[in-house]
């Protein structure tokens, strides 16, 4: 009986390999493009950057070190070269087969970093099976720009499982919508009417600003932003800034806020600053055809009459006045419930004779104060 060669023992003593098996190796050389891996074959396995990972421009050496230990798939037994080529990537991807099947029977909500941003969604990997997320299921409004969320980790669940076609569908949009509700009804269960909150400027429009409460969004109207007259909400808040509002009326899941806080009100000591006979200035904020309206303090309008501008008579205010200009006048006329002063500047001067004062009294008998102030109002509600 023949003796068996030192070369023959070594090679009955190597494992035979096939196509499609999986075998571990350990690693004995790393490139960045390239890992080589002692698989207990008479040939080193070759495995490339692109059988790896999916992952762009992944540098091997930043994650393989030689001597660590490695699960791979046969590939092919002999490359042509005499080598074997091995894939990590496509035995990563069976069993990321079965590990996103279960997250979809499971519901399970998984994280990933974003890899792609295309045209139409998000691209996630989850080991190292491609997931789609279309744009429509990323978030629960319109997202223009998807670029933001190129690397973020991002939560979503499974919403199609199709191995046979490779496709599989995830969705973030029912995440946010469950949350956005829970979060909704915490809300909704401990504020009230009266309470006043803290709150995020979310978005400024001509006739107000919604205000982000931490679970539902709030409408700050124009009318309600101050005391005062506010012509452009946008010239008075920003998006993204901080605001303690108050709760004014909850109707439903509309709620409707104010920055009209009591202990601030201008009229609770009018009453004794504007009584009538005293001497008050301001500054002219807008004129009409028949009179001026003076700015006493923020959130107090006075109307100073066209008759009562001055002792000669004038065709409009605008003849002897402008916006921003500051006057004196006295109190003529003052309705705490209504919040209506009248102004005189003419009251302040004494008629120089008897004819004089009984022009003045014409004068005030034919102007019809409530009348111009009730106009005015409307006008600036249209």
């Amino acid at each position: 009986m023949s003796e068996l060669t030192f070369e023959q023992m070594l090679e009955d003593s190597l494992k035979t390999i096939h196509t499609g098996e999986v075998v571990e190796g350990t690693v004995i050389d790393v490139k960045p493009e390239e890992i080589v891996l002692n698989i207990g074959y008479k040939s080193d396995g070759i495995l490339t950057r692109n059988e790896y990972t999916n992952e762009p421009n992944v540098d091997l050496t930043a994650v393989v070190k030689p001597g660590d230990k490695m699960e791979v798939k046969v590939l092919k037994v002999n490359d042509g070269e005499g080598q074997v080529l091995l894939t990590y990537k496509r035995l990563a991807a069976d069993r990321g087969n079965k590990r996103i099947e279960e997250a979809y029977n499971n519901k399970e909500v998984l994280k990933a970093n974003v890899a792609q941003v295309l045209d139409g969604g998000l691209s996630v990997i989850v080991d190292e099976v491609r997931i789609f997320i279309p744009a429509s299921l990323v978030s629960d409004g319109y997202e223009k720009d998807l670029t933001k969320y190129a690397g973020q980790e991002i939560e979503f669940v499974i919403s199609e499982y199709n191995p046979k076609r490779r496709r599989y569908i995830g969705d973030r949009k029912q995440l946010i919508v469950a949350k956005k509700a829970e979060l909704q009804k915490q809300l909704f269960e401990k504020i009230k009417e009266g309470d006043i909150v803290e709150g995020t400027v979310k978005n400024i429009t001509e006739f107000g600003a919604f205000i982000d409460l931490g679970g539902a969004d709030g409408l700050l109207h124009i009318s309600e932003m101050s005391w005062g007259r506010v012509e452009n909400p946008k010239k008075v808040f920003k998006v993204g800034e901080n605001l303690k509002v108050l709760i004014k009326e909850i109707s439903g899941n509309k709620v409707a806020l104010s920055l009209k806080f009591e202990d601030e009100n201008p009229w609770k000591d009018a009453a004794v600053k504007y009584a009538i006979g005293n001497v008050v200035t301001g500054k002219v904020a807008r004129m009409t055809d028949f009179g001026a309206f003076v700015e006493l303090e923020s959130g107090i309008d006075a109307l100073l009459h066209v008759s009562q501008i001055s002792k000669e008579r004038i065709e409009k205010p605008a003849d002897v006045l402008k916006v921003g200009e500051e006057v004196t006048a006295k109190v003529v006329d003052f309705k705490e419930e209504e919040k209506k002063i009248s102004l005189s500047i003419k009251a302040m001067y004494a008629p120089a004779s008897k004819e004089e004062a009984e022009d003045d009294d014409a004068d005030e008998v034919s102007v019809d104060i409530d009348a111009v102030i009730a106009s005015e109002s409307e006008n600036a509600e249209q």
